[in-house]
């Protein structure tokens, strides 16, 4: 199984910057794709970035030029750099990642896939 648990989130001011950090563990064969997800209080929980483990990214449109997603194999963690925080940005951040677990899985292609427990970001206006 993985455990991902995330740290960094808090509170900064418009404008401002906070980074993220998501580190996978457990017994697994490899971490594919990983990503952030976000859910502000009354909306359904949206996908901000992802990167592949080629690292290939991908973001929502509302963050771009903002954020930046990347990640450290070695170490099995994600980061997530905000910069020109807004207000809008105010959410909780989910961590997700894909994981094969086993050789056989490998084989298979099949993977899982976990969530983080959440952190929350305030940004003041």
């Amino acid at each position: 199984q993985v455990q991902l648990v995330e740290s960094g989130g808090g509170l900064a001011q418009a404008g401002g910057s906070l980074r993220l950090s998501c580190a996978a563990s457990g017994s697994f064969f490899d971490i594919n794709a990983m990503g952030w997800y976000r859910q502000a209080p009354g909306n359904q929980r949206e996908l901000v970035a992802s990167i592949t483990s080629g690292g290939s990214t991908n973001y929502v449109d509302s963050v771009k030029g903002r954020f930046t997603i990347s990640r450290d194999n070695a170490k099995n963690t994600v980061y997530l750099q905000m910069n020109s925080l807004k207000p809008e940005d105010t959410a909780v951040y989910y961590c997700n990642a894909d994981a094969t677990l086993n050789w056989a899985a490998y084989v298979r292609g099949s993977t899982h896939n976990y969530w983080g427990q959440g952190t929350q970001v305030t940004v003041s206006s």
